[in-house]
């Protein structure tokens, strides 16, 4: 079964920019808020799908519009033309700090985004322990998230993500700056739901876990995207 259908999306972005103009006329525009503004096309009539038991890594250069596309199959963005559609629970890692609340501990955190991730009561209390020894942060438990370094909040939120059953996983960096056991852990961890008929979409500009896990690499090159086989993807990148 397809659990990702991506259909000739589109998405623009409107932004704000400085014409050649005098500094007088720019000060009263700054003030009035009527800022002129341009629209970019961030993606291109993209199109493609993802099945039960597919990794896809998604590569490009920065700016190339890797984590827009994520945004919009989350459905944090509207594709502005095009058809997203999703089959089964959607759980996005695209930015790893939305969610947590810095002054409660770790502890408190996992339940708070447990829920975030649409776990009930029975579930998130059989899953807790097994979040926790997978995190590899049982000392920190009573320690207020503000004190953890990026790593550990990666190494929580993970965590948490993979025990929360989804159909469908969206990465975007997550493992950028992880330490390697960790790395191999959650890879593993990724393999096993992809085996139980998940699909991982991964965004990484590490290409050796691109070669090693994806089943199919798309690149993403001004907006537009081309599909590689495993055994190619280093072919034409530039």
């Amino acid at each position: 079964m397809q659990t990702i259908i991506v259909r000739n999306v589109t998405k623009y972005f409107r932004i704000g920019y400085r014409r050649r103009e005098s500094v007088l006329k720019h000060f009263i525009q700054l003030f009035s808020g009527n800022i002129p503004k341009k629209t970019i096309s961030v993606l291109k009539n993209i199109s493609f799908s993802a099945a039960e038991g597919e990794v896809v890594g998604i590569i490009g250069k920065n700016g190339s519009g890797k984590s827009t596309l994520l945004r919009v199959i989350a459905g944090i963005y509207t594709a502005d033309k095009g058809i997203v559609k999703t089959n089964g629970k959607v759980i996005s890692l695209l930015n790893l700090g939305v969610g947590l609340k810095e002054r409660l501990t770790m502890k408190d955190n996992i339940y708070l985004l447990c829920a975030l991730f649409g776990m009930g009561k029975k579930e998130t209390k059989k899953s807790v322990p097994k979040i926790i020894e997978f995190s590899g942060l049982r000392n920190f438990l009573n320690t207020q998230v503000f004190q953890f370094s990026q790593g550990m909040i990666q190494r929580l939120v993970f965590s948490v993500a993979i025990h929360s059953n989804p159909k469908i996983l969206l990465l975007d960096e997550v493992f950028e700056g992880s330490d390697e056991d960790f790395k191999k852990k959650s890879a593993a961890a990724i393999k096993r739901l992809v085996k139980n008929g998940a699909t991982a979409t991964l965004v990484s500009q590490d290409m050796i876990l691109i070669k090693k896990y994806c089943d199919r690499v798309f690149l993403l090159k001004n907006g537009r995207i081309k599909e590689f086989a495993k055994n190619k993807i280093f072919t034409g990148i530039d």
